[in-house]
């Protein structure tokens, strides 16, 4: 199992921002989805080791978040919606720079590869801050995946791509996601329903649907996948 997460909490002051959540991701796209403000950015910082849960356990490929976080680290790609990026730096230069802390053997094979994965050829010599969002991006996700992790968490991943981009990157997303783990929060029905495998759908810090996106329309009378997540999390 790639990901298994037990009874995992996290408390702001009086605020329950996730509940005892429970769920378990293996190989395949799973989507993440829930309105603003209901838990799935700071279910993805826990996992990732960027803030402590209050309560309950994930393990990340078999290692525990809490004890083991550096492995953790080194088994995750991930991409954060606010995408930091050192936009004073060239394309290429940036992806040398993360190669170089994950200590990548043949690191400028890989370059190229991730480069060519993420059709960033034409603007790899090109400063970051000269880009377009939908550049960025693909900036992102190539330092995501430079590394080939087994898990790839991705917040937001198709945020400012322009519709052909959309495609490109949705194929890339689903290509990882036969050999990967992927999560993949969005708000774009269309986009969970061109890649994923599984749906969690989360409301105020709480779990409100877990199954595959086949069996959630079985449940709700062929409903879209929008209705659905209206339906869930309006009660």
């Amino acid at each position: 199992m790639s990901i298994q997460v037990a009874a995992l909490s996290k408390v702001y002051g009086v605020q329950k921002a996730v509940n005892a959540i429970s769920f378990e991701a293996k190989t395949g796209v799973l989507g993440f989805l829930g309105p603003n403000g209901a838990g799935k950015s700071t279910t993805m910082k826990m996992l990732t080791g960027y803030i402590p849960p209050t309560d309950g356990t994930a393990t990340v490929n078999g290692f525990d978040i809490i004890k083991q976080p550096l492995e953790v680290k080194r088994s995750i790609g991930y991409l954060p919606e606010s995408n930091p990026l050192y936009t004073d730096m060239y394309v290429k230069e940036a992806l040398d720079f993360i190669a170089g802390i994950h200590q990548l053997h043949d690191a400028n094979k890989r370059i190229a590869e991730v480069i060519e994965q993420t059709g960033l050829g034409p603007e790899q010599h090109k400063k970051i801050g000269q880009l377009s969002k939908g550049y960025r991006q693909r900036v992102g996700l190539a330092q995501a995946i430079l590394h080939d992790p087994q898990v790839l968490i991705l917040d937001e991943p198709t945020s400012g791509l322009d519709p052909n981009q959309l495609i490109e990157i949705r194929q890339l997303i689903s290509e990882l996601g036969r050999s990967k783990t992927v999560i993949l929060s969005t708000h774009i029905m269309q986009e969970v329903e061109a890649v994923c495998n599984n749906v969690i759908i989360i409301n105020k810090g709480n779990i409100v649907a877990n199954d595959t996106l086949a069996n959630l329309r079985d449940k709700n009378a062929n409903a879209s996948l929008e209705s659905i997540f209206i339906k869930l999390t309006n009660a």
